[in-house]
């Protein structure tokens, strides 16, 4: 079922609607969508238009692929993501990146809202992630590999591209929000992880933890995208203070804070060569 053919007919329906070849293709986390309405020209297509692509049915989520120009950067943007945790395969979970890589991009950025584990960080810091910690046995590479992608077997040395994590941390001078780099441990979701899971992840080296991202990485990586990945820390995990975890404060936070992300996104996006 998932064949080269199977992901392209996504792309060919996108390419069709638009005349120019985007650069960057942007996947935007829980309650960060509202980055999408700095995209100018926008072209916007409900992803129940595209064949062969998913719908996002998660809080938060728009559902919408909106494509235009941001800060001089011909943009492909995603406002609203899929999860496993929507009942999707890690299989399925591949088709942003490869409708983006279709599509002609050459990099990309995506955000997330994460629970911070490590203690120095506070709702509304934003983390710029260094690597990852995937333990949950899955892979969206997984199954007959797809050659016009990538290799069967892919390094992940560099998965998290170090020059633009340097150009992201470069921006601090420019923003009061605190940036940090750090490791984001993937957990499935979609209930929030226990006080007993946020100490091992704490012990094996994880800063924040979030329930998207890495399947998406992962799919760049495999197609030789370079990948800058941003988590907005929206809550602190589970027994790191004493406070319960609740989707409601994910998105008071990100309304809390949504101004400066989004300035700052800009400045970022300005930053890019």
């Amino acid at each position: 079922m998932f064949t080269t053919a199977f992901y392209k007919k996504s792309a060919d329906y996108v390419r069709s609607r638009i005349n120019f070849t985007p650069d960057l293709g942007i996947i935007l986390g829980t309650a960060l969508g509202g980055i999408a309405d700095e995209i100018e020209d926008p072209i916007v297509i409900p992803y129940a238009d595209i064949p062969n692509f998913l719908v996002s049915t998660a809080p938060g989520h728009a559902g919408k692929l909106i494509l235009g120009t941001i800060e001089g950067k011909k943009v492909i943007c995603m406002s609203g993501r899929f999860h496993y945790y929507e009942g999707y395969t890690f299989e399925q979970l591949a088709a942003p990146v490869r409708l983006f890589r279709d599509s002609g991009v050459s990099r990309v950025i995506l955000t997330n809202a994460a629970g911070g584990v490590n203690p120095d960080y506070r709702p509304g810091d934003i983390m710029i992630l260094k690597d990852h910690l995937n333990l949950v046995g899955a892979s969206p590479t997984r199954g007959e590999n797809l050659p016009e992608y990538g290799p069967r077997f892919f390094d992940v040395t560099d998965l998290y591209s170090a020059k633009l994590r340097a150009v992201a941390i470069g921006t601090q001078p420019h923003t009061d929000l605190t940036l940090h780099e750090g490791v984001y441990m993937y957990f499935v979701g979609p209930h929030f992880e226990t006080a007993a899971e946020i100490r091992a992840a704490r012990i094996l080296g994880a800063d924040a933890v979030g329930m998207s991202t890495v399947p998406e990485v992962l799919t760049a990586r495999h197609a030789g995208l370079p990948v800058l990945a941003v988590s907005l820390i929206t809550n602190m995990a589970t027994g790191v203070i004493d406070q319960e975890s609740a989707h409601a404060m994910v998105d008071r936070t990100a309304k809390a804070v949504e101004t400066r992300f989004r300035a700052w996104f800009r400045v970022l996006l300005r930053a890019l060569p």
